[in-house]
């Protein structure tokens, strides 16, 4: 499929022009996550800040019938994020905000492009961590270990990152923005 020049130029409308990757060295970088055996590159890839723009995206997506595929860091080692015979990737590693802290309820309310490693560091202080450590925690996303279940050696007692997510603000496929919360 070809993405039309219309639809790229709404997107960076959108997100900004250096918020759409289309040039083949560009692209390059998003053709495989760490495992490096299969690879597929996409038309472009959109670079959002904030959940409304991802939500933006997903709605033109959905109204045009374009297929996309989600990105972290691309640190995984599954091939979860490979555009197979997808045109549009959206990475989420500009939305890198921490919005909240609140040690007293051992909580913190991050973006989905946050670095894994940068939620201990920001908690180091009161005594905790973020105790899911896939061995990339120093350059892979919270969005990306929650949509791989990620772990490492700590999740053999404290468990995987679904055993430390209590809520989830998503973009369904149509675009619609849900919140989803499991808090006691």
């Amino acid at each position: 499929m070809l993405i039309a020049p219309t639809f790229r130029r709404e997107l960076e409308r959108i997100v900004g022009d250096d918020g759409v990757v289309t040039s083949a060295p560009g692209l390059r970088v998003y053709e495989c996550d760490g495992y490096t055996l299969e690879r597929a590159r996409p038309e472009l890839v959109v670079l959002p800040r904030t959940t409304a723009e991802v939500s933006t995206v997903v709605s033109m997506c959905a109204r045009e019938g374009i297929t996309f595929v989600p990105r972290g860091a691309g640190t995984g080692v599954s091939g979860g994020c490979l555009p197979l015979d997808i045109p549009v990737m959206i990475a989420t590693t500009r939305m890198r905000a921490i919005r909240r802290i609140d040690v007293a309820n051992r909580r913190i309310e991050v973006e989905a492009g946050v670095v894994n490693l940068e939620v201990t560091r920001r908690v180091r202080d009161a005594g905790l961590s973020y105790a899911p450590d896939p061995s990339s925690q120093a350059a892979c996303t919270i969005g990306g270990n929650i949509a791989e279940n990620s772990g490492g050696p700590h999740t053999l007692k404290y468990g995987v990152t679904v055993n430390h997510v209590l809520a989830l603000e998503i973009v369904l496929p149509d675009g619609e923005v849900l919140s989803l919360d499991r808090s006691p």
